[in-house]
């Protein structure tokens, strides 16, 4: 019988103490939390914000490059588009240049609901930015698109 493999207890806190993943996720939570609470008056969530953002465009974009930019699966996508589409804030057409995909605009509601949310998500975008230790906001930006753009980078050359 062969004896059962052990992590020691102190990788587990080396973990906890170094794994940029989890803090990473744990940061990601803490933001969502904060956002999502900013933009409740507003009836959006902060995916719901990033997502309509997206879309405030003077050309409608397509669907695949919403997908992309917001580094998402076209399933999980449409999942977030459903809501906002009910609510009549955004609306989605065929792609004139290629009949197979979408082109996803804000609707006049949208805009007005977005416009609300733009002043509240400044006041929390601030005050998020006054927490941080060094207080530069910009190094922190920078590395985490370096991160991500990695990351795009593999999926998309798969």
């Amino acid at each position: 019988m062969s004896k059962p493999a052990v992590v020691p207890f102190e990788t587990t806190l080396l973990v906890r103490d170094a794994c940029l993943c989890l803090h990473v996720q744990r940061a990601a939570r803490a933001l969502a939390r904060r956002f999502d609470d900013a933009l409740r008056p507003v009836g959006l969530t902060h995916g719901q914000f990033s997502l309509m953002m997206s879309l405030n465009r003077p050309v409608p974009p397509r669907k695949g490059d919403i997908a992309s930019l917001l580094a998402m699966d076209h399933s999980t996508l449409t999942a977030n588009l459903k809501p906002l589409e009910r609510r009549g804030l955004i609306e989605s057409e065929v792609d004139p240049e290629d009949r197979r995909g979408r082109l996803l605009r804000l609707t006049a509601d949208g805009m007005a609901v977005l416009a609300r949310a733009v002043p509240v998500w400044e006041r929390a975008h601030a005050a998020t930015e006054a927490l941080l230790a060094d207080g530069d906001a910009g190094r922190l930006r920078s590395d985490l698109v370096a991160l991500s753009e990695s990351e795009s980078d593999k999926i998309n050359h798969r």
